[in-house]
């Protein structure tokens, strides 16, 4: 793993602004203009992000705006999530000639490392859905309605889930940990029947875990984030530098933010 790894917090923001800072940070690896960082953040407000080839269709857009989320389209695969109460963390970094699963492998890893200091019972998942049949079932539009291999799940119930692309030479990966049941409310904001929408409930109660589940009390961003840094500097070897918030807020991102 690389030595020379940053850490960040960048608080909480648009989706607009969370997915361009990811890719925008993968591209400046990928040219030696910026070294590898593990970003943390939130949203605000909270916002429905799409996969990269998910239909924006698929959104019940008039129930967006009257509940004023955002929505946003990732530059990585997967499905929609809403992303409310949780922490969303983003990995970029050298891929080094690794594969997608090795890398996934390697972050989950880091990331279970860090889970465990609040949940020692956490497991990595270690089969694979097909995901080009499950796409095409109604079902399939959260992303929490199913496991991929290496996503973090407790008593068979998924608590993280991630995508990763290539941009270049470099790995972008990111994704949610669940803190809260908030993110639940997914299938209120499907372009879906009512008959399905309520099946969608069932499936995301049946097949999520959120930490304050798990640990049965109120779980704080800040809590989880130290655990998660603590775990990639455990599981890695690494320590942290910390990217000032200089280093990631240009007059141009003030703008946008505004």
């Amino acid at each position: 793993m690389p030595q020379s790894f940053a850490f960040a917090d960048t608080g909480r923001h648009t989706g607009a602004w969370n997915m361009q800072f990811d890719v925008r940070r993968a591209e400046q690896l990928d040219t030696g203009l910026a070294g590898p960082l593990l970003r943390v953040y939130g949203w605000d407000p909270w916002c429905i992000s799409l996969g990269r080839h998910q239909r924006i269709e698929e959104i019940d857009r008039a129930r967006t705006d009257a509940a004023g989320y955002d929505i946003v389209r990732r530059p990585t695969g997967g499905r929609a999530i809403l992303h409310a109460q949780e922490l969303t963390y983003c990995v970029v970094m050298p891929g080094d000639g690794r594969g997608v699963m090795e890398v996934y492998r390697q972050i989950s890893e880091a990331l279970t490392e860090g889970l465990k200091l609040l949940v020692p019972q956490i497991d990595i998942a270690r089969s694979q859905p097909n995901f080009q049949r499950l796409y095409r079932e109604p079902g399939s539009i959260p992303c929490f309605s199913s496991s991929a291999r290496y996503e973090i799940e407790f008593g068979g119930k998924k608590l993280v889930g991630s995508a990763q692309r290539r941009i270049g030479s470099a790995v972008l990966q990111h994704g949610s940990i669940l803190i809260g049941d908030a993110h639940l409310a997914l299938a209120d904001y499907l372009a879906v029947e009512e008959d399905v929408r309520e099946q969608l409930r069932h499936d995301m109660v049946e097949h999520t875990i959120t930490l304050q589940d798990i640990l049965q009390r109120p779980v704080s961003y800040h809590e989880v984030r130290e655990a998660i840094k603590s775990g990639f500097e455990r599981a890695w070897d690494v320590r942290f530098s910390t990217l000032s918030q200089n280093d990631y807020i240009s007059e141009e991102d003030e703008a946008r933010e505004a």
